[in-house]
């Protein structure tokens, strides 16, 4: 198992396939900019929230302050990660509808009977 380090974390490109398969640039969601730097800052981000890896410099402290609310997001790759925890952390929108198919219960089947039919047909 290799250790992690500041530089192997930014040499990976961060993705969430599971909140955006298509990548944040096609989301919607995120500029070019945000998009950019979640991609090249996302994986260090994610290990410093996680404590996977401890804080090397100022940098990292920012990150840390900015992520546990501590002090407002200033840098692009701040600003651009409390952006995509509030999107991944939104309440699911419910339907109007339900969720669930609605079924008859026994009480409420209707039968109908010929008798209760009536047709009118012209000869």
């Amino acid at each position: 198992m290799t250790k992690l380090t500041r530089e192997s974390l930014l040499a990976r490109a961060f993705s969430d396939t599971k909140n955006y398969p298509y990548g944040f640039s096609r989301s919607g969601d995120f500029s070019i900019s945000e998009s950019k730097a979640l991609s090249q800052y996302g994986c260090l981000i994610a290990a410093l929230a996680d404590a996977k890896i401890g804080p090397e410099n100022a940098e990292d402290e920012g990150y840390l302050a900015a992520i546990h609310g501590q002090k407002a997001p200033e840098t692009a790759a701040e600003k651009a990660w409390v952006k995509y925890q509030k999107r991944i952390n939104r309440p699911k929108m419910g339907s109007i509808y339900g969720s669930h198919r609605t079924s008859l219960s026994d009480d409420e089947d209707t039968v109908v009977e010929d008798s209760d039919l009536e047709i009118e047909m012209d000869d």
